[in-house]
Parts: structure tokens; C-alpha cells; sequence
């Protein structure tokens, strides 16, 4: 049994630094998921090397577990209700900054000599988001407003943006190589998303109507986890999306349920302790020598996915009619960028073996840049909207 004992303190110490972090990031204001990415950092192979093996073995499962939490609460914030209000700006406004971050980034990496099929690739990944640290830093916010709630709308719906978006890409990048187009991507992406929101609103429907049926009313922690569970298991088992799954079954179940009114408190409830691991366990696996090894194209990358969300959001909130002074602040909300990028970059490696090495540092240098500042804009932007 004593084999456990590191593994088991190693735990009690990150919850402990996890309360620690969330009581410095009230008094800083500094958004908690920088915070406990930098503690994993230092705690990881790039610091001290302090977080046991076996414990970083877990991270999958967790991610997992956590993500899917996240997903769920995403799901919660598209109510027939927010849609009718804010359906509309939710949709316009990331359409915009997909396009304007991908038109961006393809073309200034073109512009200096990257080759366009990279490029393309490259264009589709910072396309991609965290739906997890945005969330959290709304939460940590501690604010219900407008611009929060339509920025949680945005993060729910930007994965099936970026599943369809990368897979049309591929397909375009590959014709541009002169290889076999593989139209079929096209077809699996569709599959992906529409299969997902299938088995979202098959575990979804049953569970509106029988969650909070043994409680006075309102679902209980064992069966919001039950709920969580089944869909990300169920997902991963069918190769589908748990992401879009869980929005689904989220989005459901709070727009069917009638005999109770807070599907979601449970699993808010559960979700911190998982997020604090999460993210320690995420900071842990960053490389920071990545930021080095990617030269001049790493940096024409940052700034040129910054330049791609502001003038996105700009464009959207302009096009949606949103307030003028929350314009601004839409693109610098969405600049956390997580291990979902990571994914792409490793299927675009199978597909351009030519360019993989520089797409997959790339994918890993972005991620370690973006998961550390982008809360921190996040934060700032979301001050300066509300």
C-alpha cells in the first residue's frame, strides 16, 4: 500500500495549491487557470519535476472527465430562452472569428513564405479554442452579463466551427498538394458532429425527464456524474465527440426538464476539483522549450491568430449589432487556445508527413503561449465589456 503514498500526497498538495490559487486570483485578480498552469509548469519536467509519474498518467481520463463537465455547463447556457435573445449574435459573431482568424493566419504565414498547404493546416488550428479555461475565467468573474453570457454561448458551438472547418481544409490542402483530395474527411467530420449531437440528445432526453426525480425536485451529484459519465464514455466508445455530445445532452436536458430549475448546480459543484487537476496536470505536460524552437513562424503565428480574433470580433459584434464598446473585447475573450488544437496538429501530421514537425511544434508552442496569457486577456476583456 505504501506504493500509493506519493500518488496520495501528490493529490492532497494540488487540491491545496488549487485553494490556494483561487484565493490569490481574488485578491490579484489574476484568472485562476494561469495560475495553476504555472504551478503544473514549475511542478512538471520544465521545473522541478515534483509531480509523480503515476499521477500524470491519469491526465487522459481526467481531461476527460472534466472537459465534459465543462461541455455540459456550455450546453446549459443554450436555452431556448438565450437563444431566442442572443442565437442570432452567438452565431454571427463566431462565424466571424473563425473566418477572420483563419483568413488571417493563412495568408500572413503564405505572405512569408510558409508553404500554402502548411499554411492552410496552420489557419485551421488557431481556429480552435478552450471552452475550459474561458469558462472558468467567467466564473471566476463572478459576473452575469450580456457580453458574458453571449461569450459562453460563443464557446459552446466554436468546437463543431472547428471539427468542420479543419476537415474542409485537409481536403482543400491536399489538392493543393496535388494528392487524392479525400473527400471522405468531409464525410467523418459530418458524421462526427451530427453522430454526436445524436447521442447527445439520446441520453439527453431520457435524463431531463428522470434527473431530479428522488430529490425534492432537483438532480442529485450521482446522477449529474451517471449523466457525464455515460456520455463521454458512450462517445469515446463510438468514436464520436464527447464534447459536442455532452453540449447537446446539456442543451437538452435544461430546455426539457420542467419539474426541476438547476440541472447544472451539481455538476457545478463537482466540476472545481477535477478543473484544479486538470490544469495543474495540463501545465505539467507544456513544453516551454517549444516557444524557442519555432523561429520567426511561431511568432508570425501569435500575432497574426491575435490580429485574426480582434478583427473577427469587431466584425461579428458590428454585423450583430452588439453594444459599440463590447465589440472589442469579443476576440481578446477568445484567445485561449488548448489540447484540442494539439489533436489537429497530429492528424494533420499523418496527412502532410512533409510539413508535421513544424506543425506539430507549432500546435505545442501555441498552446503553451496562449494557455498562459490568453486568461489573463480574457479577464481583462471581459472587465472591460461588462
Amino acid at each position: 500500500m505504501q506504493g500509493y503514498a506519493p500518488a496520495l500526497i501528490a493529490l492532497g498538495v494540488l487540491f491545496l495549491v488549487g485553494l490556494a490559487a483561487d484565493g490569490l486570483g481574488r485578491r490579484t485578480n489574476l484568472p485562476r487557470v494561469t495560475l495553476l498552469l504555472a504551478c503544473g509548469l514549475l511542478g512538471g519536467s520544465a521545473g522541478f519535476n515534483l509531480i509523480p509519474d503515476g499521477l500524470r498518467d491519469v491526465y487522459p481520463i481526467v481531461s476527460v472527465i472534466a472537459l465534459s463537465m465543462v461541455a455540459f455547463l456550455l450546453g446549459g447556457e443554450l436555452s431556448f430562452r438565450t437563444l431566442r435573445s442572443q442565437g442570432r449574435t452567438i452565431v454571427i459573431i463566431s462565424l466571424a472569428v473563425v473566418f477572420c482568424t483563419l483568413i488571417a493566419v493563412s495568408a500572413g504565414l503564405a505572405a512569408i513564405g510558409v508553404p500554402l498547404a502548411a499554411a492552410l493546416m496552420i489557419g485551421a488550428l488557431a481556429t480552435a479554442t478552450d471552452p475550459a479555461a474561458t469558462l472558468d475565467v467567467i466564473h471566476q468573474s463572478g459576473t452575469e452579463t450580456e457580453f458574458s453570457r453571449t461569450l459562453k454561448g460563443i464557446v459552446a458551438i466554436d468546437d463543431a466551427w472547428g471539427v468542420m472547418v479543419f476537415a474542409l481544409l485537409i481536403v482543400v490542402a491536399r489538392a493543393v498538394d496535388g494528392a487524392d483530395p479525400g473527400l471522405h474527411l468531409l464525410t467523418d467530420a459530418l458524421v462526427e458532429i451530427f453522430g454526436s449531437m445524436l447521442l447527445g440528445c439520446v441520453i439527453g432526453v431520457p435524463a431531463a425527464y428522470l434527473t431530479g426525480r428522488l430529490s425534492d425536485g432537483e438532480p442529485l451529484r450521482i446522477e449529474a456524474l451517471g449523466v457525464v459519465f455515460l456520455t463521454a464514455g458512450c462517445a469515446l466508445w463510438l468514436d464520436l465527440s464527447y464534447l459536442i455530445a455532452g453540449m447537446t445532452a446539456g442543451a437538452v436536458i435544461v430546455n426539457l426538464a420542467r419539474h426541476h430549475t438547476m440541472a447544472f448546480r451539481e455538476i457545478e459543484n463537482l466540476e472545481w476539483p477535477f478543473m484544479i487537476i486538470f490544469f495543474i496536470l495540463a501545465g505539467a505536460t507544456l513544453e516551454p522549450a517549444a516557444l524557442w524552437a519555432i523561429g520567426p513562424v511561431g511568432l508570425a503565428y501569435f500575432v497574426l491568430r491575435i490580429l485574426g480574433r480582434i478583427a473577427g470580433g469587431w466584425l461579428g459584434g458590428l454585423l450583430a449589432r452588439t453594444p459599440r464598446r463590447q465589440r472589442r473585447w469579443y476576440g481578446p475573450a477568445l484567445l485561449p487556445q488548448a489540447g484540442v488544437a494539439i489533436g489537429m496538429a497530429l492528424m494533420a501530421a499523418e496527412y502532410f508527413p512533409e510539413h508535421g514537425d513544424m506543425i506539430t511544434a507549432l500546435a505545442i508552442a501555441a498552446t503553451v503561449a496562449f494557455e498562459l496569457i490568453g486568461p489573463i486577456l480574457a479577464s481583462f476583456a471581459l472587465r472591460k465589456a461588462g
